[in-house]
Order: structure tokens, then C-alpha cells, then sequence
């Protein structure tokens, strides 16, 4: 921008503060109302790209099938096989049928098996129907038991998933027995919603220990108040743009408050450190212009850089992670037009103390930092070689991170959801349900089904090399099996089938399908396995089904679930070098010089490799909290480099000699950057407290990578830049 037409702007922001404020006001007022109607994408589906393999065959199976989401409603009862116990029993599945969202006529229950044994041809087959039973409606015990809902579509359900499943736990909570209710349905609708509401929660609770943490450093309520206003703006904003772009908000981007906040909160309180700077020799209105014109165009940069390193996610294959980009960089550039709008009132409204107090231990921190700086360039070759050595030990740590595939380890161990998993695993076969389909032919024959047979009962004898197995295997034949063989009554197949249909109308239409000619075999397993373990079983299921179906495909919302964040980290390593080239591309133009763009990257490139490679050797799992926190990190840590180099080449250009100028860095940048810094890192900390894992990982994961790259600002970059310095000088002539 040409300087008369950045001076002008300076001169707008100085003299028409507060019609920008009213404008401001304005913008918030309007976008309230949107912002709070912006949804929230439920939809485990949206976490897969449209041309995954394991994607497009669980929509396949859907489409043949239905959908197979199944909770399972369970108890204990010691009188379960009593009239009374198995009334209670019948009375439940009859409530649970009449909850909007459930498949009518599809409900399972050990009282409608048993129901079979009253016509006068399965009277012997009772002992055969429990066993049946056995590890899907009951325990090995014989005294617990668990009724199967399988759920309507969430696209085509008359109410919305959140709705059945709280019909659903309220009338769980009015049994007399305690009763639980569980299955990945719950697990992936009770993900959301800690992501959803501990996000939001723990976005004003960062905000909160925020505003305390800079009021005990800085001591100005004007300081505490400003950043708060413009981020909590930002966010309105940002969420109304969103509404009204027809985009809903996903899991992944349910952070969006946390990470405005770390860009709002490291600009205006370094604003706010420099402003006060300058008041010691100039007006009110003089210091804020001053504060513009200098450190204006960093603002700028900060923002556009942070845009940018988010934006490289917009070449995910996945539509929550596009969306997450986007929402990233809407919210970036809004920070932007919020500080315009808002900041030049922040300092120049109100009332203002002749002299404003010095920062809390001033004098201790500058005495500390510039001692680092004599020591760092004193000893750069001890400096570089720790450095380089503690890069190598996270390169090889990379090599070590593992997936986590155990869905229950994204709650807490004392969660509702996790306790109602344990009783599934320990009493009632596992929660996990998915399925191996094949091709049939039109009608059922003997042929194909004693190949149906045979199937499942290689899959019964399943035993992987780490212990898994299979706890149930439905195939149609087992239900065909149960038939007993009457002659002119049941003695043929087609009778068989008439007469299976007549007791149990959903199980052949649940397991074949003519029209596609498309046949399935149901499979129960423990969702509370190693992911290499579900790995290696999802394996040995696909591979003997194909020796006797060829075409055989194994699918489900366990398979979905075990594979989730593969999926999720399949465009990473993409996103963070397009984003590591659109920074440099960036800085190189701010600051005309391809070196100082390398230089602004590489303080911001070795937290990330420590922080994945520190969780590789401290065996930290990958989960959804952590799959995308490098790219994440990309666009965040880069401020503080911003900062310092632009302070540092201010310094050279105004004559100051190379450690000169470092020292005019140390009393303008590194103190505001150290008090943002902790600030944040403590703000974050918050996160710890949410009963969603993921996000204590990640709240974890950020405040480590935000105090790696200042620790590595502060320690690394006076050497590059006094490399830079030597480098320019020898090719001098």
C-alpha cells in the first residue's frame, strides 16, 4: 500500500474511532441472531472423503440393507428368566418401540424370542433360541439382558438423533433396575457433543483465565477488556458468515473459539505493550498512531500468514477439514476487520491514567531474556548443535506415533459412556457391530447357503495372533436352521423361509436382499481393542470371506470407526507443506528477501517435529484431538516471528548495529510476546478440565507447541538471523 494511502487509513482509525465502534456494534447486533443458529455437522460419514474405498462400501451396505445403527438398552435382573422378569422385560421393548427415531417392528428382545417357543413346533428348540440369544439379548450369566434398537437413518428420522437418544436414556432412568444405554451410535453422538459443548464452554473458560492472567501482568483493565472484546466479535461474527453460507460446523472446527482467541489475544496484547511504550513520551492519540503506522503492517501479516496456514487445508479430501479451513480463515481476516473497527476506540475512548503502570516484573523478565540472548550468541554452536540433535531425536519419533482406534478412549474411563461399555464388553458379547456382505443369487438355494454356511463357521473360529475373535456371527442360515422340519409344513427351503418370515419378519429382509442381490452375515465384536488388534481382525474376516465369496466386502460403523483417523491424517502431511510454502511465499514478499522468509518458518517447523516426534517416544496415540494439530500449529506459532523480525529489521534500517538491534527487539517484542505467550499457554491448560479427551489433547498439544515456538524464538532465531547477517556480508564485494 502506497504511505499516503496507509497514512490516510492511520488517519481514519485516529479520527473516526468511534463511528468504527458504532459500526462494530452494529455488525455484532445483526449477526447474534445467525451466529446462535449455526448447526452442528453430526454426521460420522462427513469424516470420510466421498472416494474412500471403506467409505463407499459402508454406504453400499447401507443402501442394501439399511442403516445398522443398533443401541442397546441393558440391565441385570437375578430374576430375569422369572414371569416377573421377563414381563419387565416385555413392558421395556414396548416402550422403546413407540421412541420417534426407531425402526418400528424391528425391536429385539430376549421376551420376543422366547415368544417363538409357545407355537407348538419350537417348544423343543427353546434351549437351541437361547443359546441363539446368547451375546446379543443375553448374558453368559442368564441375568442380563439387552433390548436391540436399530435406529432410523439420521437423514430420514422424523426427529433428530439427539431427541431419540434422549427419549431413549430418559426411559432407561425409569427402570427399577439401573439400566444402561449403549453402542456406537451413543459413542459417536455423545463425541459430538463434548466436542460441541466443551468447545464452546472451554473457549469462554480460556477467555476467562485469560483477562486474569494479562491483568496480573499488565495491570490495565483497558488491556484485559480490548483483546476479550475483539475475539468474543470475531467469533460472532465468523458464525454468522458461516450460517449464512448454508456451512455447518464439524467436529474438527468445534475449536474455532480457542483458536481465534490465540490470534486475537498474542495482536492486541502486543499492541497494547507497545502502545503503552510509547505514552511514556507522547499523547494518547500520537501513541496510537505511532503504534499503527509502525506496527501496522505486522497486524496485517499476522493475519494473512495465519489465513494462509489454515487455507492449505482447503485441499483435504474431507469435507469437515475443508470445512475447518475455511472457518479458519474467515475467522483470521475477521480478526483483522474487528481490530480496525474496534481497537482505535479501545484506546483512544475513556479515560485514561496520566501515567499507566509498568508491567508486573518488568524489570526481572527484561534482566532474564536479554541474559538469554548474550548467552545464545555466545555459544552458537552449542546452541546449534542442541538443537539439531534434539530435531533428529523427533524425526525418529515420528517413526514410533501410533493410531488410536479404541473409540472409548476418547472419554474419560469415568464416563457415563465408558461404564456403559465395559458392562456391554464384560456381559454381553461387545458393542461393536458391523458386517461382511457377498453377491447372492435372486432366490435362495441349498447350494449357496452351505456356502453360507460354511463362512460362518469360519468366522466362528476366528483367533487372531493377538487373541482377538468374533463374540457373535448372525448368518441367515442360523435362522433357516432353527426351522424344525415338518413335513407339507416346513420341510423345504421356500417353506422355511415362510415360515421364518411369519416369527421374525425383519431377519431375512435384514440379511438378503434379492432385488440386489446382495447377502450379509452380521458380526459382534469388543469395540474396546488395540488398534492393531481390530486391524488385524477386520483383516482375517475380509480374507476368509473372500476365499469363499470373492467379492466378498467388509464394512460397518465399527470398520468406520476403526479406520477414522487414518482418515483424518490422509491429507496432513499435504496440507502442512503447502501451508510451510504458502508462509514462506508470504514472508518472502513482506519482507523482500526469500532468506528472512525461510528464517520466519524454520522457529515454527521445530515444535512441530518435537511435538509429534515427543509423542512417538512417549507412546502418545494419535487421536482425533491430535490428527491435524501440526497443520494447526502452522498458522499459530508464526506471530511471535512475525514480531521479532519485523522489530529487528526496523532496528538495522534505523542505523542500530546488529546486537543493537537485538537489544531494541529485547525491550519491544520479546517481553509482550513472553506475557501473550503464557497466557495463552495457561488459557489453554483449561481444555485439560473437558471430559472429551481429544480435547485435552489438544489443549495440551497447543499449549506445548505455543511455549516450544516461543522457547525456540528466543533461543534460535538471533542465531539465524546473525547467520543471515554474515551470509549478506561475504557475498558483499
Amino acid at each position: 500500500m502506497p504511505f499516503g494511502a496507509f497514512d490516510r487509513l492511520v488517519n481514519l482509525l485516529a479520527t473516526r474511532h468511534r463511528l468504527l465502534l458504532i459500526i462494530a456494534i452494529a455488525i455484532t447486533v445483526v449477526a447474534i441472531r445467525p451466529s446462535q443458529r449455526l448447526s452442528f455437522d453430526q454426521s460420522i460419514e462427513s469424516l470420510y472423503a466421498a472416494k474412500n474405498v471403506r467409505f463407499k462400501e459402508y454406504v453400499e451396505g447401507k443402501s442394501w440393507f439399511g442403516g445398522d445403527e443398533f443401541i442397546f438398552v441393558a440391565y441385570t435382573d437375578p430374576d430375569l428368566f422369572s414371569d416377573e422378569g421377563l414381563t419387565g422385560v416385555e413392558r421395556l421393548a414396548d416402550r422403546l418401540e413407540g421412541v420417534a427415531g426407531v425402526e418400528p417392528h424391528t425391536i429385539q428382545s430376549l421376551t420376543k424370542v422366547l415368544d417363538i417357543t409357545r407355537l407348538p413346533f419350537f417348544k423343543s428348540r427353546r434351549p437351541e433360541l437361547i443359546e441363539f440369544s446368547r451375546g446379543i439379548l443375553l448374558g453368559v450369566d442368564d441375568q442380563t439382558t439387552a433390548i436391540a434398537l436399530r435406529l432410523i437413518d439420521a437423514k430420514t428420522s422424523p426427529v433428530t438423533r439427539a431427541a431419540t437418544l434422549a427419549e431413549i436414556h430418559r426411559i432407561a432412568s425409569e427402570q427399577r433396575l439401573p439400566t444402561l444405554v449403549v453402542g456406537e451410535p451413543v459413542l459417536v453422538h455423545d463425541m459430538f457433543r463434548y466436542a460441541q459443548e466443551d468447545g464452546e464452554w472451554m473457549g469462554w473458560a480460556a477467555s476467562g483465565l485469560l483477562v486474569l492472567v494479562i491483568l496480573f501482568f499488565l495491570r490495565s483493565l483497558r488491556a484485559v477488556i480490548l483483546p476479550f472484546v475483539i475475539v468474543q466479535c470475531a467469533i460472532v461474527w465468523t458464525k454468522a458468515v458461516l450460517f449464512q453460507s448454508g456451512m455447518q460446523l464439524s467436529m474438527v472446527s468445534s475449536i474455532l473459539g480457542s483458536l481465534v482467541t490465540i490470534i486475537g489475544v498474542s495482536t492486541v496484547v502486543y499492541m497494547s505493550l507497545f502502545y503503552r511504550n510509547l505514552r511514556e513520551e507522547l499523547d494518547r492519540e500520537a501513541a496510537f498512531r505511532q503504534t499503527v503506522r509502525v506496527i501496522g503492517a505486522d497486524i496485517f501479516w499476522v493475519c494473512l500468514t495465519t489465513a494462509a496456514g489454515f487455507g492449505a487445508q482447503l485441499s483435504s479430501h474431507l469435507h469437515p477439514v475443508r470445512s475447518f479451513g475455511l472457518t479458519m480463515v474467515i475467522g483470521s481476516l475477521l480478526v483483522l476487520v474487528a481490530m480496525i473497527l474496534i481497537m482505535p476506540a479501545g484506546f483512544l475512548l475513556g479515560l485514561e491514567r496520566g501515567k499507566l503502570s509498568a508491567p508486573r516484573g518488568e524489570r526481572q523478565v527484561n534482566a532474564s531474556l536479554q541474559g538469554l540472548a548474550n548467552w545464545v550468541l555466545g555459544h552458537p554452536r552449542q546452541v546449534f548443535a542442541a538443537c539439531g540433535a534434539t530435531v533428529v531425536l523427533g524425526t525418529f519419533g515420528l517413526f514410533r506415533l501410533h493410531i488410536e482406534t479404541d473409540f472409548s478412549k476418547n472419554f474419560r474411563s469415568d464416563s457415563p459412556v465408558v461404564r456403559g461399555l465395559d458392562f456391554l464388553e464384560s456381559k454381553l458379547g461387545g458393542a461393536g457391530a458391523w458386517e461382511v456382505n457377498f453377491p447372492a443369487p435372486g432366490e435362495l438355494d441349498e447350494n449357496h447357503l452351505e456356502k453360507v454356511r460354511r463362512l460362518a463357521m469360519k468366522l466362528r473360529a476366528i483367533r487372531t495372533d493377538q487373541g482377538s475373535a468374533l463374540t457373535k456371527v448372525v448368518a441367515i442360515t442360523d435362522g433357516l436352521d432353527l426351522i424344525p422340519d415338518v413335513y407339507l409344513l416346513s420341510g423345504t427351503l421356500e417353506a422355511k423361509a415362510r415360515n421364518l418370515n411369519r416369527i421374525q419378519p425383519e431377519f431375512i429382509p435384514g440379511l438378503f436382499n434379492a432385488d440386489a442381490g446382495r447377502m450379509r452375515i452380521m458380526l459382534r465384536s469388543f469395540e474396546r481393542q488395540p488398534s492393531e488388534t481390530k486391524q488385524q481382525l477386520i483383516d482375517c474376516v475380509g480374507e476368509i470371506a473372500r476365499s469363499e465369496f470373492p467379492e466378498a466386502k467388509v464394512t460397518g460403523l465399527f470398520v468406520l470407526l476403526t479406520f477414522l483417523i487414518e482418515s483424518l491424517l490422509h491429507d496432513q502431511w499435504t496440507d502442512l507443506i503447502l501451508g510451510a510454502i504458502a508462509l514462506v511465499t508470504i514472508m518472502s514478499i513482506a519482507y523482500r528477501s526469500v532468506w528472512m522468509g525461510i528464517v520466519s518458518l524454520v522457529p515454527n517447523f521445530i515444535p512441530i517435529v518435537l511435538l509429534l516426534g515427543g509423542m512417538g517416544w512417549l507412546a502418545i496415540p494419535v487421536n482425533i484431538g491430535t490428527a491435524m494439530i501440526s497443520s494447526d500449529t502452522m498458522g499459530l506459532t508464526i506471530h511471535d516471528s512475525i514480531f521479532y523480525m519485523s522489530a529487528y529489521l526496523r532496528a538495522r534500517r534505523s542505523g542500530l548495529d546488529f546486537k543493537g538491534a537485538l537489544q531494541h527487539v529485547q525491550s519491544e517484542v520479546r517481553q509482550p510476546l513472553l506475557y501473550s505467550n503464557i497466557a495463552l499457554i495457561l488459557g489453554f491448560l483449561v481444555l485439560a478440565t473437558s471430559h472429551f479427551v481429544p480435547l485435552i489433547y489438544f489443549g495440551v498439544m497447543v499449549s506445548v507447541a505455543i511455549a516450544g515456538g516461543l522457547a525456540v524464538n528466543l533461543v534460535l532465531l538471533p542465531l539465524l538471523l546473525q547467520f543471515g547477517e554474515r551470509f549478506q556480508k561475504s557475498t558483499d564485494f
